[in-house]
């Protein structure tokens, strides 16, 4: 089992890489000592977002592209021994509106990193999400856990990872795929269920408005879920398999928001918004993930308990609250 903590020398690609994961990915080659090439999507503007401090000391080259082209996607990979995938697109209650944009994006998407990474001879660790498992039939969730499209997302993230898994398979593309459980932490949108928590909260809020509080997810703390993707990358048993990322803990959305409000040092109560339900039949009552086959094929392991970085998460959310709009749901 290779170190997966050492990357200096390393040339890799980060797609998606000024998102939430993305940058928290950059921020650890970075401090590796990696060479990060990082692919985000073209914007007419300066804004450099959570990778601008890097820009000025050489160790990242920030490009912009789109996944869905195939041929910029095949010059970002060239010259690159490693590739993290992670662009996307996730909101699950958008992909209701727009699902064909989520075919486009998340299927065509990998396929395009999976043809150039043959090419080019990199190691591809593709990002897929619990999502793709539904509403849990068996617990804790393993990897042979039947996939269940209950959203048009998560229909999209399964196809997505077919065909990365599909060129292990035929073409023998050093493939592993990533499967986090809800990530949390500083720099998520306002479109995931504890920053918008966090947000009601700060903005003084007395009524935490939420969807459905029954639900129960596994929180993993984003530092380190991107640790289990730098582990994933340097683990040769890991090839062409699957890998849970996740705490092996699970807690409803009702409880969540309440160790929220202590954790914020506020006062709250929790109602019910008809607004933020999802369909019916689209609905994931529990996912609880089993970790295992991740700590025994690459050492990884969660380190960050709930309450910590629910704290850490808070502060970063108040420090950041003109970033949200807390009265508003958005998808």
């Amino acid at each position: 089992m290779n170190d997966w903590t050492d990357w200096t020398g390393r040339r890799v690609l980060v797609t998606g890489a000024e998102g939430f994961i993305g940058s928290t990915l950059v921020d650890l080659l970075v401090a590796r000592g990696a060479s990060v090439r990082a692919l985000v999507h073209y914007k007419p503007y300066a804004e450099r977002g959570y990778l601008a401090r890097h820009l000025s000391g050489g160790q990242v080259e920030m490009l912009a592209g789109d996944v869905r082209d195939p041929g910029r996607v095949q010059d970002v990979v060239a010259g690159c021994d490693t590739v993290f995938h992670l662009a996307a697109l996730i909101g699950i209650p958008y992909s209701y509106q727009a699902p064909e944009a989520y075919v486009q994006t998340n299927v065509v998407g990998t396929q395009n990193v999976a043809a150039a990474c043959l090419r080019h001879g990199a190691r591809l660790v593709h990002t897929s999400t619990s999502e793709v498992y539904g509403t849990a039939r068996t617990v804790p969730i393993t990897e042979e856990h039947p996939l269940q499209p209950q959203s048009p997302y998560s229909a999209s993230k399964i196809g997505a990872d077919m065909a990365a898994l599909a060129h292990w398979h035929s073409f023998e593309l050093p493939v592993v795929v990533v499967r986090p459980f809800n990530t949390y932490g500083p720099r998520q949108s306002a479109r995931a269920v504890i920053p918008t928590i966090l947000a009601q909260l700060h903005s003084g809020a007395r009524q935490i408005r939420l969807g459905s509080t029954t639900p129960t997810r596994d929180f993993t703390f984003a530092t380190d879920t991107a640790e289990g993707f730098l582990a994933a990358a340097r683990s040769e048993a890991a090839l062409g398999r699957v890998l849970n990322l996740g705490t092996g803990r699970e807690i409803s959305i009702g409880d969540l928001a309440h160790r929220l409000i202590a954790a914020s040092g506020r006062e709250a109560e929790v109602v019910t918004d008809p607004g933020r339900l999802r369909p019916g039949g689209s609905e994931v009552e529990r996912l609880l993930s089993d970790n295992r086959l991740a700590r025994e094929l690459t050492g990884w392991q969660p380190r960050v308990t709930l309450d910590q970085g629910l704290r850490e998460t808070s502060a970063w959310v108040a420090a950041h609250l003109d970033a949200f709009a807390p009265g508003r749901y958005q998808v």
